[in-house]
Parts: structure tokens; C-alpha cells; sequence
């Protein structure tokens, strides 16, 4: 499934090796290396899904990002899934409580992203 995905994360690199991971499946990419610019994107471009990194600069972080996409009725229905560089089980509790479909730890195998992408999309 083609679906417009808006990856969320600060550091380049780690965009770099999303959008590599992504790439062959045909979806539709585009990036915001920050929370703020990440909402104006999707609110203009209602993505089908958001890949949000936990920690970014400036006053809207990964979770805050999360709850105000939930909050917003016109991206009720994006679909969100959270990176982090922690594992910790209280990270993914967070981070489903800020509205997050599913939750993924860094370093993660571009393979494994791009199936919980297709696990993610095809749930309803």
C-alpha cells in the first residue's frame, strides 16, 4: 500500500536511513526535523502516517507532537508510530498514551520498521 508518510526526527542520518528503509515500498515521503514544523506539514498534508522520534529540539517534543495530532480533528485518523532510543517499558507506555499506535526502539532493523509501517496501516 502507497500510503504519504511524514518522518519526524531530528538527526539527518537517522531520516537518511528511514527514507532508504522506505523507499522501495513506493510511499510517499517527506521529513520535519522538528515538532513544530512536523505539525504544520501534517496539518497541510495529511499524512496517512507519522514516524515521530521521542526527543527534538524546540518546544514541541515527539509525545507533545502525538497528542496534538490527536486532538486536531482533521489528522484524528493518522496513524502514529513512535521511535525511541529507549526500550523501557515505560517509554511505549508513554508514548500509547500520547496517542501512538505503536512504539518502536532505536537502533531498529529497517525491515522491522517497515513491516510494523504495514502492520500500522492495515489496522483499523
Amino acid at each position: 500500500m502507497q500510503a504519504r508518510i511524514l518522518i519526524v526526527e531530528d538527526l539527518a542520518d537517522t531520516r537518511r536511513l528511514i527514507r532508504w528503509a522506505l523507499e522501495e515500498a513506493g510511499h510517499r515521503l517527506h521529513e520535519a526535523a522538528s515538532g513544530a514544523l512536523a505539525l504544520q506539514i501534517a496539518q497541510a498534508l495529511r499524512p496517512d502516517l507519522m514516524l515521530v522520534d521521542v526527543v527534538m529540539p524546540g518546544e514541541i517534543g515527539g509525545l507533545e507532537l502525538c497528542a496534538q495530532v490527536r486532538q486536531d480533528p482533521t489528522l484524528a485518523d493518522t496513524k502514529l508510530i513512535v521511535l525511541s532510543a529507549s526500550a523501557a517499558p515505560h517509554e511505549r507506555q508513554r508514548a500509547l498514551a500520547a496517542g501512538a499506535n505503536a512504539f518502536l526502539a532505536k537502533p531498529f532493523s529497517p525491515v522491522r520498521l517497515a513491516e510494523l509501517i504495514d502492520e500500522v496501516l492495515a489496522a483499523d
